[in-house]
């Protein structure tokens, strides 16, 4: 892995309100505490298919739903020591896409000129949205780097790394791992951040548990019995370097 310091720029896009919680908030700790610029997009609250237990509540309205989401959130960065955030408030379940909405995430590649871009995987199997914004977030990274593709005031990014996050359910939407990344050193933050979102319980104990059953693939495929902690991603293009790593 390449060095992390203040040279180095990562955006980060989260269909909802939790998701680069559970999949990325090690990574976005770790980066954060080595130096890197961490940017991160929120798409929307997941208002509508990512808060069932908050519609429990009797008289329970989407502005409450909404505002309960956007403390929990931002509780959560606050954790994991990102500033730089986003909220851009689309409708969930079903995600639209349109081109003002194209422009508008190819302008933040462009102004944020990342290394790496983290987000959602090509393939969830039970949740559309996440596929939906896995397409949103390549085809604008595409948009991004053209020169053909003029946009005033925001000149042509460089091709970035593009990252996947893990989804929910792996074996199910056949995810195979391209990078498992140690978090130990900051998996403290990371479940203090997902401790923010009391409506998702059962998600606090799923990733809790991925994050020790990628730990156990860190140590077996690497042989350092240090990484206690883990999270992976798929890559969306291979390694490009002058060494085999």
């Amino acid at each position: 892995m390449d060095m992390i310091d203040s040279n180095v720029n990562v955006l980060v896009v989260s269909a909802h309100a939790a998701d680069f919680v559970w999949r990325a908030g090690g990574a976005i700790a770790k980066y954060v505490k080595h130096g890197a610029n961490v940017s991160l997009v929120v798409l929307s609250y997941g208002v509508r298919g990512e808060s069932n237990d908050l519609w429990n509540v009797p008289g329970q309205t989407a502005d409450n739903v909404k505002a309960v989401r956007r403390s929990e959130l931002e509780q959560a960065a606050r954790h994991l020591g990102v500033k730089d955030i986003e909220l851009w408030d689309f409708e969930d379940y079903h995600m639209q896409i349109t081109e003002e909405r194209m422009e508008r995430l190819t302008k933040k590649i462009r102004e944020v000129r990342p290394h790496h871009i983290i987000s959602h995987g090509p393939k969830d199997a039970f949740n559309p949205d996440h596929e939906t914004v896995s397409d949103y977030v390549f085809r604008a990274s595409v948009l991004s780097t053209s020169n053909g593709v003029q946009l005033e005031g925001y000149p042509t990014a460089k091709q970035a790394r593009l990252f996947g996050f893990e989804p929910h359910q792996s074996e199910i939407s056949d995810f195979k791992p391209d990078v498992i990344l140690d978090i130990t050193e900051v998996y403290a933050q990371k479940e203090a951040a997902m401790n923010c979102f009391k409506a998702q319980q059962h998600l606090i104990d799923y990733y809790g548990a991925k994050a020790k059953l990628r730990g156990n693939h860190a140590r077996r495929c690497s042989g350092n019995n240090e990484y206690k902690y883990a999270e992976a991603f798929s890559r969306f293009f291979p390694y490009v370097g002058g060494e085999l790593v």
